[in-house]
C-alpha cells in the first residue's frame, strides 16, 4: 500500500519568510526602491523611471496603481530656482551699482559683459568635468558674481580717468593700454590671490570635500574666466565703446558728496593715527572675544521638504506587532494640517544592500508647501508636537531626521542620529549596561533629544545542548541530531517543484504545535541505528536563554551605539559639555573606551584639516604680495585686512545667529582672497601718488600726506565700487526664503559683514599705517 506525503502531512502552499513590510497612509501596500548607480544625474535617471513607470501602467492588473512617496524632483528643481533667481538678482543689482557709480551706461556695458562670458566659461568647464548643476555648483558661481566684475571695475575706471583728460582722441587706444597697463599686473596678481585663497577648500575630505568642491571648483572656474577677461577683453571694449560724456569722480553728484563725506574723516585719522589704530585693535579684540559665544556645527540643514521618523522598537518583537505600531504612528502623523503623505517601512526590503531589522523602522513624512501650515508653525514647532503626540506609543524610541540627511550620515559614520555615541569593549553584556549609564547621563543636558542607547542582550534563543556521552551511548552519529532539530524546528528545503514556469521549493518540518513550545520540543524523536525512537530531552538540555539579537564590531572590537539629536542648541558645543559629563559621570572597566561619532565626527575632521590647510595658503599669498611689491612692510599691510575682514564677519554671524559650520569657513575663505584684492587696489593707488608727485625728495612729512590724500580720496570711486558689487552681488541670497537659501546664507554672511569691516580698514586704518611706514622711511633715509 503506498504511503503519501499526505498520509503523514499537511501539505500547503506557504508565504516567503517575511523580512520587512510597507505601510501607506495606515494601510499595508506593497512598496519598491530604486537605487541610483554611482555617478548618475539624479533628474535624469527620475525622468526615465517615471517614463518606464507610464509604459508599464497598462500592463497592470484592475486596481493596482503606481505611486510614487519618496521623489526628489521638486526639491531638485526648487534649490536649482532659488539659485538661478539669485544669479539673476545679483547680476542685475552689480549692474546698477555700477551704473550708479560711473554714471555712464557704455562703461557699465564693458563690465557687465564679463559676467555672462565667465559664467560661459564655468558652464563649459563644468561639462568638461562632469559637474552637474546643482545647489553647491551653482552656489560656487553665485558667491564669485560680485567678485567677477573687480578687475573689470578698476580697469575700466581707470581708462575711464584717463580719457577723461584726454585731449587728443586719435590717442585713445594708447592712453587705454596705458590705463590698463597702471594697474593689470598688481589687479591680475590680486585675482590670482582670490583663486589661491580658495584652495583649502579643494583640501576637504569626506563627506565636506564631496559637498563642497564642485562649489569650489565652479567659483574658481568663474575666475579664471574673469581674470582673463580683465586683461582681454575689457580694454579691448573699452578702445571702441569708452566715449560720449565722461564725467569725472569731481563732477559726478553721488562721488562728490562721498568724497567730501570722507575727506574729513580721513584727515582726522591722519593727524590722530594712536586713536584709530588702538580702537582698530580694540574692535579686533572684541570681534574675537565672541567667538566663544558663537555655536559650532557641521552643516547647515538643507530643508528637504519632508521628514523623516525613525523610531526603534524592542529587538524581540514580531512583524505583526510591528505594523500594528506603523500603522498607528502613521494615522498620528497623518493628522497634522502640515502633513500630506505619510509611509512607513518595517524591516527591510528583500536585497542584500538593506540589512534593516524587523525592529526597525523608517516612516517617510512628506509635508506640504509652507503657505499651507498653520500660522506661525515652523519645522521645529512641529517636529515637537510629532515627539509629544507619538510618545503616546509604548516601546518606541524615535528619532526624527530628513531621508538625504539620513543617508549621507549613515553611509559615513554608520550613525542615523546627528550624534553617536560609540562604546567599545570586549563583553556585550557589559557595553548594554555601560550604554544606558551614558543614557542616562546624556538624557540630563539641554538640548538632547531622541536619546536610545542599543539594546544588545535582548533577544530570547532557544539553546539545545546535546550531551555528547547519552549521544554515543545510544550509537546516534551528532550530525543526525542537528539534522533532526533543523528539520523540526527551522525547516529544511529537500526538494524543488516545478509549476509551469515557476520553480517553489519543498519545505519540511513539524506542525507548530509541535514546536512551539520547550515540552513538545522535548518530545521530538531521534532515530537510533537499532530502530529505537529516542526523545530530544534524553540526549540534551533544552532552555529559553535571552542572547544578543545582533553583533556590531569595528576594527576588530565590540562595539555598542548611544544614538540621540541636538535640538535647540549648536551641536559642537553640546558634543563637549557631554564628553566632560560622560567622562566624570561614567566610569569603564579596564579595555573599554568611548569616541564620538556622527555629524561631530565630520566637524572635528574638516577643522583639523582647515587648520593646517589655511595657514599655509595664506603665507603663499604673503609671498605673492612680496613678489608684487619688493616688501615685505607692503605685503603685510594688506595681508592684515584679512583679521580686519573677519571682524565683519563674526559680527554678523552672532547678530543673525548662525553657528560655525564647515560653510561658514567656505565663506571665510572666499572672503580672505576678497579682503586682500580690496586692499591691493589701495595700495596702488597709495603708490600711484607718490610715484606721480616725484616725491624721490621729500622735504616734508605734509607731502607725504598730501600725496595719501589724494591717492585715498580720489580713488574712492573704484574701491566702493568693487565693494558694492560683492555685497550687493550676495543680498539677494541673503534675503531668499526658498529651498537652498539654509546652505547658502552661512556661506554669504561672513563674506557680506566681513566686506563692511574691510571696507572700513582699507579707507581708513590702511592709508594711516601706510603714512606712517613713508614717513619712518623718510626719516631714515630723507628720501621714498
Amino acid at each position: 500500500v503506498p504511503v503519501y506525503v499526505k498520509n503523514v502531512a499537511i501539505v500547503q502552499l506557504g508565504p516567503e519568510f517575511r523580512r520587512g513590510a510597507l505601510d501607506k497612509d495606515g494601510k499595508e501596500v506593497v512598496g519598491g526602491v530604486v537605487v541610483m548607480r554611482y555617478g548618475e544625474n539624479t533628474m535624469d535617471v527620475i525622468n526615465r523611471v517615471k517614463q518606464k513607470i507610464e509604459e508599464i501602467k497598462p500592463a497592470l492588473p484592475q486596481g493596482v496603481k503606481v505611486i510614487p512617496f519618496y521623489d526628489r524632483t521638486d526639491l531638485i528643481k526648487a534649490t536649482e530656482h532659488t539659485l538661478k533667481r539669485a544669479l539673476i538678482e545679483e547680476s542685475i543689482l552689480v549692474f546698477l551699482v555700477i551704473l550708479i557709480f560711473l554714471g555712464h551706461f557704455l562703461s557699465t556695458f564693458i563690465v557687465i559683459t564679463s559676467l555672462p562670458i565667465g559664467v560661459l566659461i564655468a558652464f563649459i568647464f563644468m561639462r568638461y568635468l562632469g559637474i552637474t548643476s546643482n545647489i553647491m555648483s551653482l552656489g560656487g558661481i553665485a558667491i564669485a558674481i560680485g567678485v567677477m566684475v573687480d578687475a573689470g571695475i578698476v580697469i575700466v575706471e581707470n581708462s575711464f580717468r584717463h580719457l577723461e583728460k584726454l585731449d587728443d582722441k586719435t590717442k585713445k587706444l594708447e592712453t587705454v593700454a596705458l590705463a590698463a597697463k597702471e594697474v593689470g599686473r598688481p589687479i591680475f596678481f590680486s585675482m590670482i590671490i582670490i583663486i589661491l585663497a580658495f584652495v583649502p577648500v579643494f583640501s576637504l575630505q569626506g563627506q565636506e570635500g564631496k559637498l563642497f568642491h564642485p562649489l569650489a571648483f565652479t567659483k574658481t572656474l568663474a575666475m579664471i574666466g574673469a581674470s582673463i577677461l580683465a586683461i582681454t577683453w575689457v580694454p579691448v571694449l573699452s578702445t571702441y565703446f569708452l566715449r560720449g560724456k565722461l564725467r569725472s569722480e569731481e563732477k559726478h553728484p553721488l562721488n562728490r558728496f562721498l568724497m567730501k563725506l570722507y575727506e574729513p574723516i580721513l584727515l582726522f585719522a591722519l593727524k590722530h593715527k594712536k586713536i584709530i589704530l588702538g580702537g582698530a585693535l580694540i574692535v579686533l579684540a572684541g570681534a574675537f572675544l565672541l567667538i566663544p559665544l558663537i555655536g559650532s556645527e557641521f552643516m547647515p540643514p538643507l530643508e528637504e521638504g519632508k521628514i523623516l521618523y525613525m523610531p526603534t522598537l524592542l529587538p524581540a518583537v514580531s512583524l505583526t506587532k510591528a505594523m500594528e505600531i506603523v500603522k498607528k504612528q502613521d494615522l498620528i502623523l497623518e493628522g497634522f494640517p502640515e502633513v500630506e503623505s505619510v509611509v512607513g517601512k518595517v524591516g527591510r526590503a528583500e536585497t542584500a544592500t538593506d540589512p534593516a531589522p524587523i525592529s526597525m523602522i523608517e516612516t517617510v513624512v512628506n509635508l506640504k508647501p509652507k503657505e499651507k501650515w498653520r500660522k506661525g508653525m515652523t519645522k521645529d514647532k512641529l517636529i515637537q508636537e510629532m515627539d509629544e503626540k507619538l510618545s503616546v506609543i509604548p516601546g518606541v524610541a524615535g528619532a526624527f531626521t530628513q531621508p538625504i540627511r539620513n543617508r549621507i550620515d549613515m553611509l559615513t559614520t554608520g550613525v542615523r542620529t546627528q550624534v553617536g555615541i560609540k562604546i567599545f569593549g570586549s563583553d556585550l553584556k557589559v557595553l548594554e549596561e555601560k550604554s544606558q549609564e551614558i543614557e542616562k547621563v546624556v538624557r540630563m543636558i539641554p538640548g538632547a533629544v531622541d536619546i536610545y542607547a542599543e539594546r544588545v542582550i535582548a533577544s530570547p534563543y532557544l539553546e539545545i545542548k546535546i550531551d555528547r556521552n547519552e549521544v554515543a551511548r545510544y550509537g546516534i552519529k551528532l550530525g543526525d541530531v542537528m539534522d533532526v532539530v533543523e528539520t523540526a524546528i527551522g525547516g529544511k528545503n529537500l526538494t524543488t517543484t516545478i509549476e509551469g514556469r515557476a520553480r517553489f521549493p519543498v519545505r519540511v518540518r513539524y506542525a507548530r504545535e509541535l514546536r512551539d513550545n520547550i515540552n513538545a520540543l522535548k518530545n521530538i524523536l531521534v532515530s537510533a541505528p537499532n530502530g529505537a525512537q529516542i526523545p530530544l530531552s534524553q540526549l540534551s538540555e533544552i532552555s529559553i536563554n535571552m542572547g544578543p539579537y545582533m553583533i556590531s564590531s569595528e576594527n576588530g572590537l565590540l562595539r555598542n551605539i548611544v544614538q540621540l539629536n541636538v535640538r535647540g542648541r549648536d551641536l559642537v558645543g553640546f558634543v563637549e559639555e557631554a564628553k566632560k559629563l560622560v567622562q566624570k559621570e561614567v566610569k569603564l572597566p579596564p579595555g573599554y573606551f568611548v569616541t564620538w561619532s556622527g555629524q561631530y565626527e565630520n566637524q572635528v575632521r574638516a577643522k583639523e584639516r582647515l587648520k593646517i590647510v589655511v595657514p599655509l595658503v595664506l603665507f603663499i599669498i604673503l609671498m605673492l604680495l612680496y613678489i608684487i611689491y619688493r616688501s615685505f612692510k607692503e605685503a603685510l599691510l594688506i595681508i592684515a585686512s584679512i583679521p580686519f575682514a573677519m571682524v565683519g564677519g563674526i559680527l554678523l554671524l552672532f547678530i543673525l545667529g548662525y553657528n560655525f559650520s564647515v560653510a561658514v569657513w567656505v565663506g571665510f575663505i572666499a572672503l580672505f582672497g576678497t579682503a586682500v584684492e580690496t586692499g591691493v587696489v589701495m595700495v596702488v593707488y597709495l603708490d600711484e601718488a607718490i610715484k606721480r608727485r616725484g616725491l624721490s625728495n621729500v622735504k616734508d612729512k605734509a607731502e607725504i600726506r598730501e600725496a595719501v590724500i589724494e591717492g585715498a580720496l580720489l580713488r574712492l570711486r573704484p574701491k566702493l565700487m568693487t565693494v558694492g558689487a560683492i555685497i550687493l552681488g550676495l543680498l539677494p541670497v541673503m534675503w531668499t526664503k526658498e529651498a537652498g537659501s539654509e546652505v547658502m546664507k552661512p556661506i554669504a554672511t561672513p563674506v557680506i559683514g566681513g566686506m563692511i569691516t574691510s571696507t572700513l580698514l582699507v579707507l581708513i586704518v590702511i592709508p594711516v599705517i601706510y603714512e606712517w611706514m613713508k614717513e619712518r622711511e623718510w626719516r631714515k633715509t630723507n628720501k621714498l
